[in-house]
């Protein structure tokens, strides 16, 4: 039974990648300090090859079994929490990612950083391929998540390059599904939290910024293939099927059947006019690319949230 240590596998991401390497025959160490996440997520899990451990990875990590992977996916990804702890969120991609990495030396074990389509920026390259080395602004609001990822990626490939150690970086674009939090602060919880309950849709901008949306189970399913292959360099994963703001928030008043409106606000700083991934090397590398539609995979996610009903009739 191979052994993986998942560092914040109580959250979104975390907990769906602690279920699908439960489901591979894994025995599962969840590793979180539940500061952003839920111990909801992860009560289905409770089994005896999985273990909880409440922990911040900005401290040291300690383990006194052996290690097979260690998949590092703690982080402050809500533009909500990393806005709000913005120390917090550069400590977690620095001090966090490198205890990560000592434990996977220690160990003899492969590393898996969770990066992000956010080391690119507001992008001037359109779709964004891995050779694209972004356009981020390093001292705005947002700089604290995406130059902690940045961070992140030079202090993996260090390691593997100078300590030998095993790695991999994924780099995720937006992501949604069944258990993000409605207050999360990205576009489609806060559409579907907003159309469920009748309240008006906030749009950024005129809404003509894109993004590409891939379900939960296709990303997992990716990130899984990555770990388990023998690529270094960094991976895109997400759906390159692109939508406006604005095309997305039809979709979610269609499906959920909701006739609240659209308002207007303003831009936040540096948010990015466009998103989309080249995956390519997805394709090649790990035989990879999404499944899930998008009006299928919100269908699923509005269906977690109990409004099964609603979808049922759009």
């Amino acid at each position: 039974m191979p052994t993986s240590l998942v560092t914040g596998g109580a959250g979104f991401l975390g907990s769906h990648l602690c279920e699908a390497l439960l489901e591979r025959g894994h025995r599962v160490i969840c590793v979180d300090n539940l500061v952003v996440s839920s111990l909801e997520n992860i009560d289905h899990l409770r089994d005896s090859a999985f273990e909880f451990v409440n922990h911040d990875v900005v401290d040291p990590i300690a383990c006194d079994e052996a290690v097979d992977f260690v998949y590092h996916l703690a982080a402050l990804a809500s533009p909500i929490d990393y806005l709000r702890m913005p120390l917090h969120s550069l400590k977690t991609g620095s001090y966090g990612t490198h205890h990560a990495l000592g434990l996977a030396k220690w160990k003899r074990a492969r590393f898996l950083l969770a990066s992000t389509s956010e080391v690119y920026g507001d992008p001037e390259v359109h779709p964004q391929p891995e050779t694209y080395w972004g356009n981020v602004n390093p001292i705005g609001p947002r700089g604290v998540y995406d130059e902690a990822k940045r961070y992140a990626e030079a202090l993996t490939m260090a390691y593997h390059r100078q300590q030998g150690v095993n790695t991999s970086i994924v780099r995720i674009f937006n992501t949604y599904g069944p258990r993000m939090r409605a207050n999360d602060g990205r576009a489609i919880p806060t559409f579907l939290d907003q159309a469920l309950t009748g309240k008006p849709l906030t749009v950024f901008g005129d809404g003509s910024q894109t993004r590409s949306f891939c379900y939960v189970d296709d990303l997992i399913r990716g990130i899984v293939l990555l770990a388990e292959s023998a690529e270094h360099l960094p991976v895109n994963l997400g759906n390159p099927d692109e939508k406006t703001l604005l095309e997305l928030a039809e979709v979610v008043l269609r499906l959920t059947g909701s006739a609240s409106e659209l308002v207007y606000e303003a831009l936040p700083v540096d948010d990015p006019q466009v998103r989309r991934p080249d995956i390519m090397r997805a394709k090649q590398i790990l035989g990879w690319e999404p499944e899930i539609a998008l009006e299928n995979g919100l269908r699923r996610t509005i269906a977690s949230l109990g409004h099964g009903a609603a979808v049922g009739s759009a």
